[in-house]
């Protein structure tokens, strides 16, 4: 089916719940990717039309039995916490639950998963299977992490959950593909010495920004999936972690000027609440950042 065919996902899942909005968030993720927070879903009887994301849905609570019927097949199983749901792109089916569920959500952007089979299949095409609460604890692992990211406020959460978008991504074509994918990634080659200079010379300049990973690797012209291997291999650190030692370096500093608050500090250097930045500090240097400037 042509991508202009396909339906619009928050509109139809909006229809299936009987016009309850789910709550999605209002950053749009790399490939077109949307986060919908923990929302509790109603029983419902929908024919869901082909719809232009991969929908993943982590069961957090909740009973009853839920279906999908695609022609003369029916998938079902019980709704138990710590499971899985998929409706690929593309498929349409039948959807039935006669329970209430509390979910979180993942609409996954085609062009994301095409960009992650690029880097680990070669971009040979895939299909994905339906699930309905289908036990898969790392995928589910992945979605709780990501749930609990979206209100997490910190300045870090969006890198982070680009991040495990990614393994989401990985996760999807290893486990849930029609055919399995024979992975060939690329040797493991780490950035140049120029590349190395521009990524960081660009974190050092805007440190105290929210940075995305994305836009380090537009710097390289490499994809999210090469560029962080690439940068691991050639400083020994993650984008995260390299970054992360700026900031606090750079904290260290400025926590010598007693005129400064350490909430003052702490937007200086990129962070949103003096308990992220407590938090990172402490992790980096061992100490709280009031425990640092006692002891200069």
């Amino acid at each position: 089916m042509g991508r202009n065919a396909l339906a619009d996902t928050a509109v139809h899942i909006r229809r299936l719940q009987r016009g309850l909005s789910p709550p999605v968030v209002p950053e749009v993720f790399s490939g077109d990717t949307r986060l919908v927070g923990r929302w509790r879903n109603k029983p419902f009887e929908y024919d869901l039309p082909p719809l232009k994301h991969h929908v993943i849905s982590a069961t957090h609570l909740g009973a009853g039995v839920a279906s999908v019927k695609m022609g003369r097949h029916t998938i079902s199983a019980p709704a138990r916490p710590g499971m899985i749901s998929l409706c690929p792109r593309g498929h349409n089916g039948l959807w039935r639950t006669d329970g209430f569920v509390e979910v979180s959500n993942v609409f996954l952007g085609h062009d994301r998963l095409l960009a992650c089979t690029e880097q680990v299949g070669k971009g040979r095409e895939h299909e994905l299977v339906d699930r309905v609460h289908f036990d898969d604890p790392k995928l589910f692992a992945i979605m709780a992490l990501i749930n609990n990211e979206i209100s997490a406020g910190d300045a870090m959460s969006q890198l982070f959950i680009e991040q495990l978008l990614d393994l989401a991504c990985l996760q999807l074509l290893r486990a849930h593909s029609a055919a399995p994918i024979p992975f060939a990634p690329e040797p493991r080659r780490g950035l140049t010495s120029w590349q190395v200079k521009r990524v960081t010379t660009y974190m050092r300049e805007n440190f105290a920004e929210d940075i995305r990973l994305q836009e380090l690797a537009d710097l390289v012209n490499l994809s999210r999936f090469h560029f962080c291997t690439a940068f691991r291999i050639a400083t020994g650190k993650t984008p995260h972690g390299w970054l992360t030692g700026q900031r606090i370096a750079c904290a260290k500093t400025l926590l010598g000027d007693r005129t400064l608050r350490i909430i003052d500090i702490a937007l200086l250097v990129g962070y949103e609440t003096p308990s992220a930045f407590a938090a990172s500090f402490r992790k980096v240097a061992g100490l709280t950042p009031s425990e640092f400037r006692r002891r200069l």
